[in-house]
C-alpha cells in the first residue's frame, strides 16, 4: 500500500527555548546599560526568557488573537455597561507582563540602568505577543504625567500603577490599595492599567482640533479640579483599562484630565464604548470609539497646557513603539533561522545555501541594529539622566520611533518568505507580525507627523543636535563609510537651518533618516563584532547594500552574523 502522507523535512516547534539568552545582542546590551548586569536582574530576565519561550505562553498567544475581545455594551437586562469580554488566555500573558515588572518596574525602583530593564522585560513579551503591550506601555508611559497630578490623586492611583497583582476585573477606591500603599516597592494589592484617549475623528494627529469639551465643576477637592467632559474619541486602545488619560477643551484651551472608569464612590463613571475597532492586526488587543457624556474627569497640569502635559506620556509610548518594533524584528529573524536550520531544500539545509544565508544574516544585521538603538534610547530615560543626556533623547526618540519602527514591515515580510508558503499561513506565528509590524510605524505619530517633530527640535532645542552629534561621533574614525554618512548629516542640518519652513519639510524624512542611520551606526561599530558593524555600515551607510534584504558586501562574513543569531 502506498502511504500517501508521511511527514517529513518539516521543521520542529520552535518552542521550550530561552528567548532572552538565545538573543545575544539584548544579553549585551542589558549587562551594559542595566543595572550593572546586576546577578537578579539578569536571572528575572532569563525567567521571562523562558516563560515566553515556553510551547503554553507561545499557545496563549496564539489563542489571545484567535479569540479576540468581545465588546458588551448592555448587559441581558438592557443595563449599560460598557465591558470589554478577552479570553482567559490574554489575561494570563498580561498578568505575566505585570508580575515581572514589563509596565512600571522602571518607576517603582528607579535607578541607572532600571529602563533598560524594564525595556528588556516589555521587548520579551512584545516579541510573542505584541497586543498586550499597548496598555503594558501606556501605564508604564502615565508614570511622569501622573505625577503632575493633585496630590490626593498621584497618592491613591500611584500605588495602582507600580502594582504587579494584576486583576482583570474593574475596581476603585480601597479594594485597589490606597494611599498607605508603598508606591516604591509596588505592593499594592491590586494593580490598575491607564490608557490614553486623544484622537478624534476630524483631527487625527492635530489633536488642537478637538472638540470634546470641558466644563468645571464645584470646587477642588483632594484629587484636584473636577470637570464634566463631553466628546467622541475616534480611537481608544486598551477601553477596560482602570483609567484614561483624556484631552479636552477647557475654557483655556486644551487641557489633560484623569478619567477613571470607577468613581471614588465606587459607581461606574460615564465611559460609553461604541463599537471595537476592525483591525488589520493587532487583534489581542481592543481599539475603540468611545462617548463622553458629563464624563468626570480631574485637571492634570494647567489649563490650556494639555498638550504639554500628555507629552510626558507619548513620548515614552513612542520609546515603546521602538522596543516594540525591535521585539517584531527579533522573532522574525529567529523563527526565520530556526527554519533554514532544519529545512533542507536541493539536498542541502537552507542554512547552507549561501543566497538563504544572506538573507537571514541581513535580517540579523537589522535586528541587532534596533535592539541596540532601543536598548540605548531607554538608558536616557533613567533618573540618573543629565541635561545633556535628556536633551539626547528628545532628539533620538523622534529618530528612532520614525526609522526602526517604518523597517518593521519590510523586515517581517522577508523573514516570513524564508518560511515560504507555510510563513504565509496563520498556523505560524509570522503571518500574526507581519499584520502586526505597520501599526507601530502609525502608533503615536505616523511618519510625516515624526519628521516634522524633529524639524521642531531642529528649530527650538539645538542642545539636542549638539548631544545627539557628540554620541553619535564617539564611532569617528572607525570607519570611512561611517566617516562620510556622519558629515553628510551635518551638512544636511546646515542646510535646513538655512531653509524656509517649506524647503525644509519637503526634506524632514530626508533629514530624519540620515540621522537614524547614523545613530544606527555608531552604535554597531562601538558595540557589536567588527564583522557585524562592517557589513550593517557598508550596507546601510554606503553603496555596498540592496534594495532589499539579502544583498551583502562580497567577503561580509555571513557566518559570523548568523552565529549571533
Amino acid at each position: 500500500m502506498i502511504n500517501t502522507h508521511e511527514v517529513e523535512n518539516q521543521v520542529p516547534a520552535r518552542e521550550d527555548v530561552d528567548e532572552y539568552s538565545s538573543n545575544v545582542p539584548l544579553v549585551e546590551a542589558v549587562a551594559r546599560w542595566g543595572r550593572g548586569g546586576a546577578e537578579a536582574s539578569a536571572q528575572g530576565l532569563a525567567d521571562v526568557g523562558a516563560l515566553v519561550g515556553s510551547a503554553a505562553f507561545q499557545r496563549d498567544a496564539e489563542r489571545a488573537n484567535t479569540h479576540p475581545p468581545v465588546l458588551h455594551a448592555f448587559d441581558r437586562w438592557g443595563r449599560r455597561i460598557d465591558e470589554v469580554e478577552y479570553d482567559d488566555a490574554y489575561h494570563r500573558v498580561i498578568g505575566a507582563a505585570v508580575a515581572a515588572g514589563a509596565h512600571t518596574s522602571a518607576a517603582a525602583a528607579p535607578g541607572p540602568g532600571a529602563n533598560v530593564d524594564r525595556a528588556a522585560a516589555f521587548l520579551l513579551f512584545a516579541q510573542v505577543e505584541p497586543g498586550h503591550a499597548c496598555p503594558v506601555s501606556m501605564t508604564h508611559a502615565a508614570v511622569p504625567t501622573l505625577e503632575l497630578a493633585a496630590s490626593g490623586l498621584r497618592d491613591e492611583w500611584m500605588p495602582r500603577l507600580l502594582s504587579r497583582a494584576y486583576d482583570p476585573e474593574l475596581g476603585g477606591g480601597d479594594e485597589r490599595g490606597g494611599a498607605g500603599a508603598d508606591t516604591r516597592a509596588g505592593t499594592a494589592k491590586q494593580s490598575a492599567l491607564v490608557g490614553m484617549a486623544m484622537t478624534e475623528k476630524q483631527g487625527g494627529s492635530d489633536v488642537r482640533a478637538n472638540t470634546t469639551r470641558a466644563e468645571r465643576r464645584g470646587g477642588t477637592g483632594s484629587w484636584g479640579a473636577e470637570y464634566g467632559l463631553t466628546g467622541h474619541k475616534w480611537f481608544c486602545s486598551a477601553p477596560m483599562s482602570d483609567a484614561f488619560l483624556v484631552l479636552a477643551q477647557a475654557p483655556h484651551g486644551p487641557s489633560c484630565f484623569f478619567v477613571p472608569r470607577v468613581l471614588p464612590d465606587g459607581s461606574r463613571n460615564v465611559f460609553r464604548i461604541q463599537r471595537l475597532k476592525d483591525k488589520l492586526g493587532n487583534r489581542s488587543n481592543a481599539s475603540s470609539e468611545i462617548e463622553l457624556d458629563g464624563t468626570s474627569g480631574w485637571l492634570i497640569g494647567e489649563e490650556g497646557r494639555g498638550v504639554a502635559t500628555i507629552v510626558q506620556m507619548v513620548t515614552r509610548t513612542r520609546l515603546d513603539c521602538v522596543i516594540g518594533s525591535a521585539a517584531g524584528m527579533r522573532q522574525s529573524v529567529a523563527e526565520a533561522a530556526w527554519h533554514v536550520q532544519h529545512r533542507r531544500a536541493f539536498g542541502e539545509l537552507l542554512v547552507d545555501q549561501p543566497a538563504m544565508a544572506a538573507v537571514v544574516a541581513d535580517l540579523a544585521l537589522e535586528s541587532e541594529a534596533a535592539t541596540l538603538t532601543a536598548m540605548r534610547l531607554a538608558r536616557s530615560y533613567d533618573v540618573d539622566a543629565d541635561d545633556a543626556e535628556q536633551a539626547f533623547r528628545r532628539l533620538a526618540t523622534a529618530v528612532a520611533k520614525y526609522w526602526v519602527c517604518k523597517r518593521g514591515a519590510g523586515h517581517a515580510a522577508e523573514a516570513l518568505e524564508c518560511l515560504g508558503g507555510n510563513g504565509y499561513t496563520e498556523a505560524f506565528p509570522l503571518a500574526r507580525r507581519y499584520r502586526e509590524q505597520p501599526l507601530l510605524a502609525i502608533w503615536e505619530g505616523s511618519g510625516n507627523v515624526i519628521a516634522l517633530d524633529v524639524l521642531r527640535v531642529l528649530a527650538r532645542e539645538p542642545a539636542a543636535f549638539e548631544a545627539f552629534f557628540a554620541e553619535v561621533g564617539a564611532a569617528a574614525g572607525e570607519s570611512p563609510v561611517f566617516d562620510a554618512a556622519l558629515d553628510a548629516a551635518r551638512s544636511l542640518v546646515g542646510e535646513l537651518s538655512a531653509t524656509d519652513a517649506a524647503g525644509a519639510a519637503f526634506l524632514a524624512r530626508e533629514l530624519t533618516e540620515r540621522l537614524a542611520l547614523v545613530l544606527q551606526g555608531s552604535l554597531m561599530l562601538r558595540y557589536s563584532p567588527g564583522e557585524v558593524a562592517d557589513a550593517f555600515v557598508r550596507t546601510r551607510l554606503g553603496d555596498e547594500g540592496g534594495r532589499q534584504y539579502g544583498v551583502l558586501p562580497r567577503g561580509a562574513d555571513v557566518a559570523g552574523i548568523l552565529a549571533r543569531a
